[in-house]
Parts: structure tokens; sequence; C-alpha cells
């Protein structure tokens, strides 16, 4: 529900505004917020303050470029969002990847409950 609010109050930039908006980082309380803007498309993602970043920015631009080079035909039709659903697989390895990279850092970290993402990263632990 926040998160729907925080896009929709994002939203009274307009598209004009929107469009310049690069990165916004949210840091506090037990969670970090990344925001990217990239191609119109916006990425949010949301780890927990301990979670290890390593040039999260980059990593966050790599998904948005991955997914428009995928699926720029279906975002200029306005296509339904589940033609996306093959996009979490691509999303999945790019997470893998990145655990591995980090050298397991973050194996020690706790997992908590972040929806499709959670199950990502307790796979990459173990």
């Amino acid at each position: 529900m926040l998160l729907s609010s925080f896009v929709g109050a994002l939203s009274l930039f307009g598209t004009e505004n929107m469009g310049k908006i690069e990165e916004i980082t949210i840091k506090g309380l037990s969670i970090q917020m990344i925001i990217v803007n990239k191609f119109d498309l916006v990425l949010i993602a949301i780890m927990d303050k301990d979670f290890v970043k390593e040039d999260i920015r980059n990593e966050a631009v790599k998904a948005l470029d991955m997914f428009y080079s995928l699926y720029q035909n279906e975002i200029v039709d306005c296509t339904d969002v589940s033609q996306f659903e093959s996009f979490k697989k691509v999303l999945y390895d790019q997470i893998v990847e990145y655990f591995n990279r980090t050298n397991g850092a973050n194996k020690k970290a706790k997992i908590r409950d972040f929806g499709f993402f959670t199950e990502a990263i307790a796979q990459t632990k173990n």
C-alpha cells in the first residue's frame, strides 16, 4: 500500500519531469529503496538495509536495459502486463549472478519476506 502511494506521488511530477529523474535512494527504517528511471520505465528495488550493495545502481539499470530489450514493442503497444511474466527468469538469473559476484557477503544476512525475490534470494544462499 505504501509503495503504491509513493509511486502515485512520483507520478504527480508529470511525465516530463519524471523522465528527468535518474535515481532516488531512500535510506531509513529497516529497508533501503533505490528507484531508477530509464526508457520511461521505473524500477523500484527494495532491499534490507544490511543487504550488501555493490554497484546496485548499475544492477538496476542493467535490469531495465534487459527488460526494454525484451519488451520494447510490447511497451509501445501498452500490452497487458501478463506478457512480461517471462522476465521473472531473467531477473532471477541476474539476482543469482549478483549474489555470486559479491562473494557470499549476503549469505550471512537474514532473509526477509519480499515475495518472489525472497525465494530467489533464499536459493542463492544455499
